[in-house]
Parts: C-alpha cells; structure tokens; sequence
C-alpha cells in the first residue's frame, strides 16, 4: 500500500508539472516551451508580444487554476466526510451562492462599482471581487451560527441549501429588474474563469489558499476519528462541534476565496475526491488529502487548457468544460457507490 500511494503521488507529480508546462504554451497564440521557458528565465522571445502572452496573461492564469482547483477539491473531501454524504460539494452550503449574490447586488445594481455605493475609490473586476468575497463571507458567518446552535449535520445540511435557494431567489429578482446588458455581464461571470487573477493579486491569492490547504492539512486527524462516525468520535477524544465549526470555517474560506476570484466554479469539488479516493482505494485523509489536492491541480489544469478549442482563437467558459470531466465521474460513482468504500 505505501509504495502503491508513493508511485500515485508521483505520477500525479509528474501530470502537473506536464499541465503546468503545457498551460503557459498552449492557448490562442502557441507558443513553443523552449520560448517560454526563455521568457521565465529572463532572455528574449522571438516575438515581443509572447513576453506580455506569458508573463502577465498564462502565469497568473496556470497557478490561479492550481490553487483554485487544490481548494475547490480538499473543500469538497472535507464537506464530504463531515456531512458523510459522497455528493456534497462546496456549494452545497450556499457560500458560493452568498458569493454569487454579492456580485449580482453590485453587477447589476451598480454597474461593477461599489463607488456609488460606499464612496470608495473601487470599480470594474476589483470591486467584482471585493463583493463576491464580502457575500461569502456573510453566508459563511450565519453557517457558523446556525452550526453553534444545531448539533445535527443534516439539519444544518438542509439550512445551507435554504439559505443557497434564498440567495438565489434575490438574484432572480435583480435579475429581472437588471437591464439586459447588465445581466448578460453577470451570466458571463457566472460561467467561471481562471483569468480574473492579475499578477498583482497572485500572491494574495496564492497565500490565502495556501493558509486554507495548510488547515486541512491540521484536520486530518480529526477527519479520520469522523470516518467512524460522530459517536466513536466523541469515545475517541474528538471536540465534535469544535471539528465541524474548524472544518466549516476551512472548507468556507477556501470557497469564498476561490469564488470570488474565479467565479462559481462547477463539479471540481464534488468530483476530484471520487477521483482521489478510486485511484488509492482508501478514505484515510493522511493518504486521500494531499492525493486530493494534487488531483484537483491537475483536473483544473486540464480544464483549463480545454477551455482553448483546438485550431480556434475562441476560450470557451470554464463551467462548460469541467461537467465533461466532472458528470462522468459522479454518474459512475452512483452506479457503482455499493462497492467503493467512502466511511467506515
């Protein structure tokens, strides 16, 4: 078992060190690797304009879908081992939705200007950004509240999805009162894109992730006690509503980051876990997480590169690409849930 998890660990290595290298060369413009790696190392590209293509459009662009897909992947594990529950997601609490509805209250009340609103010097994609963080993160908050006060997961499990239906309720409205451009600005958002991270903001990007897989990674002892079931759990030493509220804040952080940048990213987290866990046949999160969290490197990476159709200078959006990764995995994991072993 350890030498086969070791050989998955480095293939999965190996696969995104490939996607990683093949996102910076592959796109509308091609772009050989022997340029781009001469453009990271400083020299001079054959073409003036494949500098600006490399460093300022597919860098940010590459790590903004590792990150995102590392996060939207280990937030999915977690929900699923918390809830015990193989088709919970991160959206499944409605951050994404508070996120969404954050954008949809500047968007298309206000024209990507939180300016008007706020006298704040704050428009265009920043303010985009700063409202669909500051959604999920109001979301995030009444989730913890609700989870201080109700000691069953799938209580709370249900007022997430209420509280999702009532944010997507509000969007509908202001949707229907949005003129058309306005509301086609906010349909386009909606399909999600890893192109949103400016250089600028990659570091604050990469750091507020990093800071959430680096929590999860302090949880897995904990998620391994919940594998067992909460009641074995408590026997075993765990604080069970000091977990679930640990793991509500992560898997929430890591969501609302990750929205806020790239938009409502579809079946990454609800999908790479499946993924993880049929190529090392275990649920232990000591081997499963950081498996996940490769994996979903690699399936953003992948979707990303999909997104430039072949012989054509058109991206298309990137929640239409990942469902073809994504649905088959889910569609075989039901069809097959009675001999994969997800809880103890």
């Amino acid at each position: 078992m350890k030498g086969r998890v070791s050989l998955l660990y480095l293939l999965l290595a190996l696969v995104l060190m490939a996607l990683f290298a093949g996102g910076l060369g592959y796109g509308a413009v091609s772009i050989p690797l022997r340029s781009v790696l001469d453009i990271l190392l400083g020299g001079e590209p054959e073409r003036a304009s494949w500098r600006y293509i490399v460093l300022q459009s597919r860098l940010p662009q590459t790590f903004t879908a590792m990150f995102a897909g590392a996060s939207l992947a280990v937030s999915g594990l977690l929900l699923q081992t918390l809830f015990r529950n193989p088709l919970a997601g991160p959206s499944i609490l409605g951050i994404s939705d508070g996120a969404n509805l954050g954008v949809a209250v500047v968007m298309l009340c206000w024209g990507s200007s939180l300016g008007r609103l706020a006298d704040l010097p704050v428009s265009g994609y920043p303010a985009i950004i700063l409202a669909a963080f500051a959604g999920a993160c109001a979301v995030l908050g009444v989730i913890l509240y609700f989870s201080s006060r109700v000691g069953n997961n799938v209580m709370l499990l249900i007022i997430g999805l209420m509280i999702g239906y009532l944010a997507s309720s509000v969007i509908s409205i202001l949707n229907f009162y949005a003129s058309a451009d306005k509301v086609h600005a906010y349909v386009m958002w909606g399909l999600g894109n890893f192109s949103g991270v400016s250089l600028g903001q990659l570091p604050f990007f990469m750091l507020c992730s990093a800071g959430g897989l680096f929590a999860a990674v302090l949880l897995i002892k904990p998620l391994n006690a919940l594998l067992l079931g909460e009641s074995y759990a408590a026997n075993l030493g765990v604080r069970i509503r000091r977990t679930r509220m640990a793991i509500l804040l992560c898997t929430g952080a890591l969501t609302a980051v990750t929205t806020a940048f790239c938009g409502p990213v579809s079946f990454i987290g609800l999908a790479v876990p499946h993924i993880a866990r049929l190529l090392l046949g275990s649920s232990n999160h000591k081997v499963l997480l950081p498996a996940t969290l490769l994996a979903g490197s690699c399936v953003a990476l992948l979707c990303n590169m999909l997104m430039v159709a072949p012989g054509m200078n058109t991206v298309l959006p990137l929640n239409a690409v990942t469902p073809l990764i994504g649905a088959p995995v889910i569609i075989y994991v039901i069809m097959n849930r009675k001999n994969i072993q997800y809880f103890n």
